[in-house]
């Protein structure tokens, strides 16, 4: 079985801070995923996608309001679905706008996780910035030496990451590193473990 279902991640937080449009029916519950014989034996396809939530098929209910969830928990305001408007029409074009509306708030919430997230010195991002450009730029006229500025930088940020990582394992609570670090805690653990060199299973 495969899922269908639109996601939003960003490039520091992944799937700590995973996206979607979300559907709730009328009663405010959320539908379990809709189930599609494809005819082809046992094989079925399952999917969350919202524009599945039309009421068509007996066995797929209608979706009263899309809003925008994330894998932290965190979820957005309701923007409701008028089906007097929306007729007969696909869910997908009709509702698009209330969709688009859910992804802008998303965007709000991770922007909210960041400004939350521990504050780097303008020197560093500074640098990061100007590292990035460079690395660019390099790409353009010499794509191998780009990749090995690209490794080192790697390798280079593995060997700094390693003493601060068994600090905070040291100094800092779970919840106090995922916070900082805009994570979760299982996320922010594999993060420190990685950095640190330990085993996560083992601590």
């Amino acid at each position: 079985m495969a899922d269908g279902r639109e996601t939003w991640t960003t490039v520091e937080f992944g799937t700590s801070h995973e996206g979607w449009v979300g559907v709730l029916l009328a009663d405010g519950t959320v539908p379990r995923p809709a189930i599609f014989d494809t005819g082809s034996g046992p094989d079925v396809y399952q999917t969350s996608h919202w524009s599945v939530y039309d009421g068509r098929f007996p066995h797929i209910p209608r979706a009263a309001t899309l809003r925008a969830v994330c894998s932290c928990g965190w979820n957005g305001p309701e923007h409701p679905l008028d089906w007097d408007t929306i007729g007969a029409q696909d869910l997908e074009d009709a509702a698009d706008e209330q969709a688009d509306a859910c992804c802008r708030d998303w965007d709000k919430h991770t922007v909210a996780v960041e400004e939350a997230a521990i504050p780097l010195p303008a020197s560093l991002t500074g640098l990061l910035d100007q590292l990035e450009a460079e690395i660019s730029k390099l790409g353009t006229s010499s794509p191998l030496a780009a990749v090995r500025a690209v490794r080192l930088l790697e390798l280079t940020a593995g060997e700094a990451g390693h003493e601060p990582a068994r600090l905070v394992q040291h100094d800092s609570t779970p919840a106090q590193a995922a916070a900082a670090l805009g994570l979760t805690e299982a996320a922010a653990r594999r993060e420190l473990a990685r950095l640190g060199r330990w085993n996560v299973y083992q601590r």
